[in-house]
């Protein structure tokens, strides 16, 4: 079937969040704190084991304090923040200031890189005349960081999930960037790395394919390798 509409995941498939290394590194000097060696490589690996940077490494556990925040983070701004902050705080990191000053770090531009063929794949789709929709488990706005990176002008619609207080694999949110796109769901692909949540566009029809989850240098053709343009309409 001849695709006429596609739609994207987010993290893991068009970006990647920086490294647990680079995030912290660059969080303390914006906050212009200095620890020592031992105690930095210290705070990497138990940021990582926490699981407190979205995007990166999942929590190896979550407290029983932090579920319910847990379990919907990305049905609300206020709960994304507080379950991400929370693992943090488990953490003993030298200033206070730190714990939100990591969140935030997250939500810049400077903290995603594009997969190195996400900007030719979505060219290609909008060069031919195919409505492109991102739909991400968040909680929070990514338009800026599609902007800051040169991709928004290939993207003409976004559904974001703690904009509509559900989450994938949920398909309204399918459906709902379906109809935004004019698009039939049988019509449209969905391209995710997460076979959960992102193959809930199957429920309404849609075509679902997957890339792998990796570091943007190890996968320079993870989209390019789909092929879509060569199945537009």
């Amino acid at each position: 079937m001849p695709i006429k509409g596609a739609l994207f995941d987010f993290s893991g498939t068009l970006f990647r969040i920086e490294s647990v290394r680079s995030w912290l590194t660059a969080t303390l000097a914006e906050q212009g704190v200095s620890v020592d060696d031992a105690d930095f490589e210290r705070y990497v690996r138990e940021l990582k084991a926490c699981g407190a940077l979205p995007g990166g490494p999942p929590p190896q556990h979550v407290p029983g304090r932090l579920a319910s925040a847990w379990a919907s983070r990305d049905e609300s701004a206020h709960r994304h923040r507080e379950a991400y902050t929370g693992l943090a705080r488990q953490v003993e990191l030298p200033d206070p200031r730190l714990y939100d000053a990591l969140y935030d770090r997250h939500r810049t531009p400077a903290a995603w890189r594009p997969y190195p063929d996400a900007a030719e794949v979505l060219a290609s789709l909008h060069a031919r005349g195919v409505p492109v929709g991102v739909v991400s488990n968040i909680g929070w706005d990514l338009r800026p960081v599609f902007r800051a990176h040169g991709l928004d002008a290939y993207v003409a619609a976004y559904v974001l999930s703690f904009e509509h207080g559900v989450h994938k694999p949920d398909a309204r949110l399918f459906h709902t960037a379906c109809t935004l796109l004019g698009q039939d769901p049988t019509d449209v692909v969905m391209v995710g790395d997460d076979r959960h949540a992102d193959a809930g566009a199957s429920a309404l029809g849609c075509d679902v394919r997957f890339v792998r989850h990796a570091p943007v240098d190890e996968r320079p053709d993870g989209l390019r390798e789909l092929g879509l343009a060569a199945e537009v309409a």
